[in-house]
């Protein structure tokens, strides 16, 4: 078996969930449940929020965050006294890097347009806004419960917040969506100049609504347009492919989910949070998971009934990094592999030269990354570091 070193600890970041929504979508697997009338318990889930990093301090003990990310659920569901308590509680409990980016999912359904500069003063630094389409009809089809205005009138709080960056989030591939509405909502959400675009395609997941009643989605040619015309009007505005799924202006890259894809560190709080952390002085990197519904970690949180825990196994270590760092368009410079995984590139060297032969990866000295053919393949490329 290889032994793992490590030299040093990767960077942390932190993320928190918050699983409530107004009505759960029926396309999202995420650990989110619908409200259905209920009233929302912020102060006691913050209470709990702030009892689950205190547990975990000995874990992560002198390693400062390097950034935050607020997500679900719907965020925005929470008032901002309640995100100002929470904020306040971190930096009390936590070392939280100076400049510390912090990005808040928001729902323009919510009543959050009018709190931006809210959650600008409390401390957030971007915000990532659920659009999904700005056609009425797809909207409808989604599940999603706000309309184009309300979009239009998120966006244009979010540049009148002054945040730093903010995202908007955007879906292709819709139930009974054509290339050209696909490509209508692509050029809208250009226009209104986002710093950052997270484009994707909608996918049915495994124990969703979507799953169990399929709709009908657009066939291959007309995905294949969606995407060849799609890029090249990403790339026409400026805005650059960093990840498979992520466009950006200069300097407006996601660096939490940056974190993720670059194999760091993650410690997860709330309810079905999941986390990552290196244990060097152990030679092991464990994940660790929350309870997922609500009421349970709301009870339990702060105590050892409220998490599982379990160590990577070894061989799978390659295949958990390159699973997150393919995804960059640029890759990853090779020593970052042995300093995440504490194991030497030998390793999967054999793997690397037959996927450089078959054109999926370039690997130098200094970097691998994933071609053109890679990323169109990426799937197949990573089941290729999967142990035997």
């Amino acid at each position: 078996m290889q032994l793992l070193q490590f030299t040093e600890n990767p960077p942390l970041a932190l993320y928190v969930h918050l699983p409530w929504c107004v009505e759960k979508c029926p396309y999202c697997d995420f650990n989110s449940h619908g409200l259905k009338g209920k009233t929302l318990p912020e102060r006691d889930y913050i209470d709990a929020l702030l009892r689950d990093v205190e547990r975990e301090l000995p874990l992560i003990w002198g390693r400062p965050i390097e950034t935050i990310f607020i997500g679900g659920g719907t965020p925005s569901l929470f008032h901002p006294e309640a995100i100002d308590r929470l904020m306040c509680g971190l930096r009390a409990l936590l070392d939280l890097r100076f400049c510390c980016e912090v990005t808040f999912e928001v729902n323009p359904g919510t009543e959050m347009a009018g709190h931006l500069a809210d959650y600008r003063a409390i401390g957030i630094t971007r915000v990532s806004i659920g659009v999904q389409s700005f056609n009425e009809r797809h909207l409808k089809k989604l599940g999603r419960i706000h309309d184009a205005k309300a979009a239009f009138r998120a966006i244009e709080a979010a540049h009148d917040a002054g945040l730093n960056s903010f995202n908007i989030d955007l879906m292709h591939g819709l139930p009974e969506q054509s290339a050209e509405e696909a490509l209508a909502d692509l050029h809208t959400a250009i226009s209104l100049n986002p710093p950052h675009l997270s484009w994707y395609q909608l996918t049915l997941e495994p124990n969703t609504p979507f799953a169990a009643h399929p709709p009908v989605l657009p066939d291959d040619e007309t995905m294949d347009r969606m995407q060849a015309q799609g890029l090249a009007a990403l790339h026409e505005a400026g805005l650059i492919q960093y990840e498979v799924s992520a466009y950006a202006q200069d300097n407006h890259q996601c660096q939490h989910n940056r974190n993720y894809w670059e194999f760091g560190d993650y410690l997860g709080i709330g309810a079905g949070a999941h986390g990552k952390i290196t244990l060097a002085a152990e030679n092991r990197i464990e994940r660790r998971e929350r309870l997922r519904h609500p009421n349970e970690y709301l009870t339990k949180a702060g105590t050892e009934q409220a998490i599982t825990a379990h160590s990577i196994p070894t061989d799978e270590l390659p295949f958990e990094f390159m699973l997150n760092a393919l995804r960059l368009t640029d890759g990853f410079e090779v020593p970052l592999f042995t300093a995440r995984t504490g194991m030497p590139i030998k390793v999967i060297s054999d793997v690397l030269h037959q996927l450089e032969k078959e054109e999926l990866i370039r690997w130098d000295i200094t970097r691998i990354a994933p071609t053109l053919r890679g990323t169109r393949y990426l799937n197949d490329l990573l089941l290729r570091f999967l142990p035997d």
